[in-house]
């Protein structure tokens, strides 16, 4: 892989650096027998986990509840990889900017053997266009993909790597109009990757998912994240395209009816659930229950904007998924 060049950024929740004083404490809360014996009943190779991690609502649900909430975001890591359905997290920041192999690194100091990270790769290159309108030079640069997203994250985090998320905002009419063009570029792009990383797609347009889309992933090593967005049809819908055939990525990210800062405001602090979804929750406990049946590994990431709090949607999940798998 081709060398890089340190890029920095703030913390999504803050420095990342800003220690004054020290660091405080930030402990997990005492999680119950109920959730540990929950967890031991799910599939080997099944992950829950959430869209960061870094929400002081949750303290008393991931966290103690005197952990500070200024320190969460570059202390609370190693706590919350202490939750017994909590196995996989979602770093959502190297949407925004990519991050180095050191920053990786931390994270994966922070947690166990066994947990993984579900790493968005920068959106330069899931864009046609860039901030000023015009056409992105960068968007499905295989080359600036291994540099900038594959690199770091295969160097800093090594066997705790989970899914690469590819996340294509919605691409304008240029693109949507010839879906099987997209698919084309998505093949070529991807046959330029390494293999041995699990690489995956998320669409934001509805038109992009269709048969072109499907067998140009597969063909290419990469797979489609399933994901509850009101941009795309529910999972049963995208179970119907795509088979189950490789390591699954789901995301459950907004539920229909509501804008993202509209879900932000009506659920912050994010610690109930206050608008329940089973429907959505049933299919994906569907679609987990046959990837185990398959043998196939699953990594689950689940946001505050599903349902209201990502740590109780895991939980009512974990227990929709056991009872599938039990039949």
């Amino acid at each position: 892989m081709t060398k890089r060049r340190e890029l920095h950024q703030q913390g999504l929740f803050g420095p990342l650096d800003d220690d004054a004083g020290g660091p405080e404490r930030v402990a997990a809360c005492v999680f119950g027998a109920g959730l540990r014996e929950l967890a031991d009943a799910l599939p080997a190779g099944l992950r829950f986990g959430t869209s960061s991690w870094a929400f002081a609502g949750w303290r008393g649900l991931v966290y103690a509840a005197d952990s500070p909430a200024r320190q969460l975001s570059r202390h609370g890591l190693a706590a919350y990889s202490t939750h017994p359905l909590l196995t996989a997290v979602g770093v959502d920041r190297t949407f925004y900017a990519p991050i180095g192999a050191g920053d990786f690194a931390d994270y994966a100091a922070a947690v166990p053997t066994h947990f993984r990270f579900l790493v968005k790769a920068w959106q330069a290159l899931t864009s046609p266009t860039s901030p000023d309108g015009g056409e992105n030079p960068q968007y499905l640069d295989a080359g600036r993909a291994i540099d900038q997203a594959l690199a770091p994250a295969v160097e800093g985090l090594g066997d705790r790597l989970g899914p690469l998320l590819f996340q294509f905002p919605p691409q304008g009419a240029a693109v949507t109009r010839r879906p099987e063009a997209f698919a084309a570029r998505l093949h070529a792009f991807f046959t330029r990757l390494p293999v041995g990383v699990h690489y995956a797609v998320e669409l934001r347009d509805a038109a992009l998912f269709c048969e072109h889309y499907v067998e140009a992933l597969a063909a290419a090593g990469a797979s489609h994240c399933f994901s509850v967005h009101p941009r795309l049809p529910p999972i049963a819908r995208q179970r119907e395209l795509v088979p189950l055939d490789g390591p699954v990525a789901v995301r459950w990210m907004l539920r229909p009816g509501l804008g993202y800062e509209q879900a932000k405001a009506r659920y912050a602090p994010f610690d109930r659930l206050a608008d329940p979804d089973p429907a959505s929750r049933d299919e994906i406990a569907a679609l987990c229950a046959a990837a185990a049946a398959a043998g196939l590994p699953v990594t689950v990431v689940v946001n505050n904007k599903a349902e209201g709090s990502a740590p109780l949607s895991v939980v009512e999940l974990a227990n929709a998924a056991v009872a599938k798998v039990r039949g």
